[in-house]
């Protein structure tokens, strides 16, 4: 049986371990998530933990993919706190462990994250990927519409610059 939910910031600290168990999966499978090589479960744990209390201040939304009450996917919308951007979110961190692929996991996860920001009043979501990574093909998908490509972006866990893609969603 499958789930996704938007998970509070208690929720969020009793499955940090499978939440770090899949940061560390997708990073150690190639994904430019922010993090290098060597990279383990145990390395995520601040992680996370800074996720929780962001969760717990209102400054992010975090949804969840369980299979069989495991969590194997997640995804993020952080909340712009500007004055001037009240109607915008960052999509941040979409995660399915490579065990759980296939699955429709990540499209779930985008449904249910891109609602609960529109129901808090986010009308405008924006990202940025790897460029020429698995997942930069999904987002399109989505109905998310391709801005353009900043070179030399960030790294590849493995070191090795690569740019990134900039995409966009009016969500309702």
């Amino acid at each position: 049986m499958t789930t996704i939910r938007i998970v509070d910031a208690e929720e969020a600290r009793a499955v940090l371990p499978d939440l770090s168990e899949i940061l560390s999966d997708c990073i150690n499978g190639g994904a430019s998530v922010g993090f290098m090589l060597p990279f383990e479960p145990s390395d995520a744990t601040g992680y996370w933990q800074e996720i929780a209390d962001a969760v717990e201040k209102g400054s992010i939304i975090l949804a969840v993919a369980e299979v069989e009450g495991r969590v194997v996917g997640t995804v993020q919308v952080g909340l712009a706190s500007k004055p001037n951007q009240p109607h915008r979110g960052d999509l941040m961190k979409l995660l399915v462990h490579r065990s759980a692929r296939g699955l429709g996991l990540s499209r779930k996860l985008m449904e249910v994250v891109e609602a609960e920001a529109a129901r808090r009043g986010r009308t405008l979501l924006v990202l940025d990927t790897a460029t020429g990574s698995e997942a930069e093909s999904i987002y399109p998908r989505f109905g998310w519409e391709r801005v353009g490509v900043i070179p030399d972006y960030a790294m590849w866990p493995q070191g090795g610059f690569c740019g990134t893609t900039l995409f966009y969603k009016r969500v309702a």
